[in-house]
């Protein structure tokens, strides 16, 4: 499908107030760039080359960097997110897609998709300093809020790896849905729950005792989860919608149609507003959390993806 141009615009749907989260970092594949959305304007207020194909972002936990994975550049790239510019690129010996910041702000992991590998990376020094094989193409990569544990969805094995953080190494695997890609932490429930993309599911797996307590049946092509009000939000690809599902009884009870293919989702930080990357359209959606209504959609670059944390709170 050929993607139509992107335009530096946005247009309300409703009364929309955004809440601590200020912008909003878009890997655009197609574009080979960064949007920098002003989520108070609706306007993209700078693009940063990166090239490579981007995919995968995540955040520093002081919102000062952002670390973007290119696919076919085989780096991550270091930007800082207030100067709007790259300040390094480490070399991956691999095709890196998923990324995640750790919590203590000290090590960045990488998903190696082909050679199947994760890989722990010193931002600072800009080198990778340990590597772990976990199972076939990793994609999606979350971390518990205590910095304990590493999941990676494993998405050719239909499982999860939940990996020691201090020890760097594979504790458990657990099966899941077919071909999971996005991974997301629920610490105060002790799960992770996994977007099974080929078996249209959300796994749910209790990461301590790493066990698969529960399914749920969501939209077509599901790939990524955020998390908000006791309720998990599922972008699904193929039916372009996002699919709202109650965390206490494990029911969707609502589908909200979104924009063409959205992937990356998710909240801010008070949990009051979803945002969805439209990776076909070229667009963010907002949507209102208490009446799971779209309140605004916001025009970005070419082929947003977002795998991620791409949301930055600035001061």
């Amino acid at each position: 499908m050929k993607l139509a141009a992107a335009m530096v615009c946005a247009t309300a749907l409703g009364s929309f107030v955004p809440a601590f989260a200020d912008e909003a970092f878009t890997t655009n594949q197609n574009g080979d760039d960064i949007s920098v959305l002003d989520l108070q304007t609706r306007k993209v207020v700078a693009t940063i080359p990166v090239g490579g194909k981007p995919a995968g972002i995540a955040m520093s936990p002081d919102g000062n960097f952002a670390y973007v994975t290119s696919t076919e550049g085989k780096y991550l790239s270091v930007i800082d997110t207030a100067e709007r510019k790259i300040i390094s690129k480490i070399t991956i010996p691999d095709t890196p897609l998923g990324v995640a910041a750790d919590p203590a702000g000290t090590f960045v992991y990488v998903a190696g998709f082909y050679d199947n590998h994760l890989y722990e990376i010193d931002p600072r020094e800009g080198r990778i300093v340990a590597t772990l094989e976990v199972g076939h193409a990793p994609s999606g990569i979350a971390l518990t809020p205590d910095d304990k544990l590493i999941v990676t969805a494993d998405r050719e094995d239909n499982q999860l790896s939940i990996v020691d953080a201090a020890s760097f190494t594979q504790q458990k695997m657990v099966k899941v849905g077919e071909h999971p890609f996005g991974v997301t932490i629920d610490a105060p429930r002790h799960r992770v729950y996994a977007a099974d993309v080929e078996s249209d599911e959300m796994s749910v797996v209790d990461y301590e005792k790493g066990e698969l307590v529960g399914t749920v049946r969501v939209g077509k092509r599901p790939y990524a989860i955020a998390l908000a009000q006791d309720k998990a939000f599922v972008t699904n690809q193929y039916a372009g919608t996002v699919s709202v599902v109650d965390l206490d009884t494990l029911q969707t009870v609502k589908t909200i149609p979104v924009g063409d293919y959205p992937e990356g989702i998710e909240a801010s930080a008070d949990g009051k507003i979803i945002y969805v990357a439209n990776w076909f359209s070229n667009e963010v959606f907002a949507i209102d959390v208490a009446s799971l209504t779209v309140t605004a959609k916001m025009t970005v670059g070419d082929g947003p993806r977002a795998f991620g944390t791409f949301l930055r709170h600035t001061p």
